[in-house]
């Protein structure tokens, strides 16, 4: 009985090594992009008012759930949430700070495509509370942001990236590389210019096929010519990391480069494997209730969601997580920080220490370095870290 508790307690507060933050998604774009699987819709007509009061009374459900939680960061995602009325972004922050304690350093996210950007609705999320901005930017040159369906130019993206910084302390912009026909030299030039233009963070994705999306079917047809080999994608992964370590931005994760002190606060909820209400069409979650972690899926269709809303069934499902899923979702999550994962941690939540003979091989093959209290991938696990992880959790 004693171990049965020990355990159901570890899981129980697990939550709060990760922390508490909210996610709001915003469905509607203005165009689809053909490497988008997010959920994401082209809408002629949104009824922001409707939208609003929807998203309050979704706060207000949560909130019975999670009294008392502390909330350290609020991101709207999306699809577009620049496109949101800046009156909806302040009626949700200040729903939010009604609702829940708020952590003093209270970061608040909002992702912005340049098309999307003026000057008075900048000043206005700001107002309304928006402390930072994630801009999609993608690519710094206007042929490439035409292949990649991106809807701005290269000199509309600076010029909103300009707005962004003088109207916020806090600004961060998206780019893809290993993109069709990118050479690394051409890598190189952009990602200095990007380097240039950057306050404090920068993500850097290398461009993937996602089926479902536009390019996944090109690419199925034969049709997606001129994508990067392995070895140009690794060669252009070292060099990311050679660039930004030199200029004080080294990656804190896989994909995320920033300077001491300016990494999000609500990504790293994710990768430290906290809890966080997933609210909105198609938004996922993770929310400890009774001591059971659970997976939190809302409906996908942006008029099914909203419809739903009234009569509290916008939740498509909600699993609770067994120990198989929480270890497996804690070495996806944690492995991909430089910091790595507390390996007692690990323990607490699969109720056993990671296997040490598993361990010294990959730590022998330069894919990890593990000490008696923590597990950290290298340069070289990075670029296979789903084959690091899949042997860690091999029985």
């Amino acid at each position: 009985m004693r171990l049965k508790s020990y355990w159901q307690s570890a899981l129980t507060e697990d939550w709060r090594n990760g922390g508490f933050g909210i996610y709001i998604h915003w469905p509607f774009c203005e165009a689809k992009c053909p490497y988008c699987d997010f959920n994401s819709h082209v809408s002629r007509s949104i009824d922001q008012a409707a939208w609003k009061a929807a998203y309050l009374r979704e706060l207000k459900r949560y909130a019975a759930e999670t009294e008392g939680r502390i909330v350290t960061s609020v991101f709207f995602g999306g699809g577009t949430p620049s496109l949101m009325n800046p009156d909806t972004v302040a009626a949700v922050i200040s729903e939010i700070k009604a609702l829940w304690p708020t952590a003093n350093d209270l970061e608040i996210s909002l992702e912005a495509n340049p098309g999307s950007v003026e000057a008075g609705r900048f000043k206005a999320y700001r107002d309304g509370g928006v402390t930072r901005i994630s801009m999609g930017i993608q690519a710094l040159n206007d042929a490439d942001l035409k292949r990649l369906g991106r809807i701005h130019t290269t000199s509309e993206a600076r010029k909103a990236f300009e707005i962004a910084r003088n109207t916020f302390d806090r600004v961060s912009f998206d780019l893809m590389y290993a993109r069709q026909d990118q050479t690394l030299k051409e890598w190189e030039a952009e990602l200095n210019q990007a380097l240039t233009l950057s306050i404090d963070h920068l993500s850097l994705y290398q461009l993937t096929i996602e089926d479902g999306t536009a390019f996944g079917d090109r690419y199925a047809l034969g049709k997606l010519r001129g994508l990067p080999d392995e070895d140009l994608s690794a060669d252009m992964f070292d060099l990311t990391q050679d660039l930004c370590g030199a200029a004080g931005m080294p990656a804190y994760e896989v994909s995320n480069h920033a300077r001491d002190g300016a990494q999000s606060r609500h990504n790293l909820i994710y990768w430290r494997y906290g809890d966080y209400l997933g609210i909105g069409p198609g938004a996922h979650g993770r929310l400890t209730v009774n001591g059971r972690r659970n997976a939190t899926v809302c409906y996908s269709n942006p008029r099914r969601w909203l419809d739903a809303v009234d009569s509290n069934t916008v939740e498509k499902s909600r699993d609770p997580l067994g120990t198989p899923d929480e270890t497996t979702e804690f070495l996806l999550m944690g492995l991909r920080l430089r910091d790595g994962i507390d390996l007692n941690r690990y323990a607490s939540l699969s109720h056993k220490p990671l296997n040490v003979d598993k361990l010294a091989h990959l730590t022998d093959i330069g894919m990890i370095d593990a000490s008696e209290t923590r597990l950290t991938v290298t340069n070289q696990g990075f670029k296979v870290l789903n084959s690091v992880i899949g042997a860690l959790l091999e029985d």
